[in-house]
């Protein structure tokens, strides 16, 4: 479990250096998506993913690492719309926002620990395909709970989807290093 933590930490780290450095660029311009809007740009990414996965010609010089840390930078900015509601002109300065960044990525860290405890890591078993197939489900499942205007009967909220989807990310990142026993995530 402690390779696991580290490594997640490695990851966090360099999404958190993109997500910053992106701040410093355009703001928090992010800050006016409705959080609809928020699911389809991570549906786009991980519809992506699945595509770069099947298909063998590229024609845009990104690979899967990208949009992985694309979908844990998306999920952590709709967690963050979650809780502080849609803006109407951008509000945030860097500071703040990596300091919601990062309370959020804690949040959802510790849950991957604790589902980690109980599941035994069964995720290191796993694909990457079928990780990326994960990832769309959770999107659909928040597509449906969107629709529906938030409520839910008996399932759990968009706030636990959105935390899955971004474990998942982290351990499609964690598995492709390992598998070319690189940093490249």
């Amino acid at each position: 479990m402690y390779k696991t933590s580290k490594q997640y930490d490695e990851i966090a780290q360099k999404c958190r250096n993109l997500f910053v450095n992106k701040m410093n660029d355009y703001g928090s311009a992010w800050r006016i998506l409705r959080l609809p809007s928020l699911t389809d740009q991570i549906f786009i990414k991980a519809q992506r993913i699945r595509q770069l996965q099947e298909n063998e010609i590229r024609k845009v010089d990104e690979d899967e690492r990208s949009e992985f840390i694309g979908i844990i930078n998306y999920s952590v900015m709709a967690l963050i719309q979650l809780e502080k509601g849609i803006a109407e002109q951008p509000d945030l300065n860097s500071e703040e926002a990596t300091k919601l960044y990062n309370k959020h990525l804690k949040i959802t860290k510790q849950l991957m620990e604790n589902k980690n405890h109980d599941y035994g890591e069964a995720w290191r078993e796993m694909r990457v395909s079928s990780l990326t197939d994960l990832i769309l489900q959770k999107l659909l499942r928040v597509k449906q709970i969107e629709d529906n205007k938030g409520k839910t009967l008996v399932s759990e909220g968009i706030d636990a989807n959105y935390q899955d989807m971004i474990n998942y990310a982290i351990f499609a990142l964690i598995l492709m290093s390992e598998d070319s026993n690189e940093e490249k995530y």
